[in-house]
């Protein structure tokens, strides 16, 4: 993944800042609770294709 790449990409929802997780190969949205994928090196910042993350314990 570039990094100039990950410095301009946000959340298409929240306009947020993403937290790239390279094992899992995705972007996550902490805020939105959102994975968008990464394939072929390309981000899918699509809402339909993101996976919702589940909900942090209080």
């Amino acid at each position: 993944m570039d990094a100039r790449l990950l410095d301009i990409l946000v959340c298409p929802v929240c306009k947020g800042n993403l937290e790239y997780r390279k094992a899992e190969s995705e972007l996550v949205c902490k805020p939105c609770k959102l994975a968008y994928p990464i394939r072929d090196d390309i981000p899918v910042m699509l809402v339909d294709e993101a996976r919702q993350l589940p909900a942090e314990p209080a």
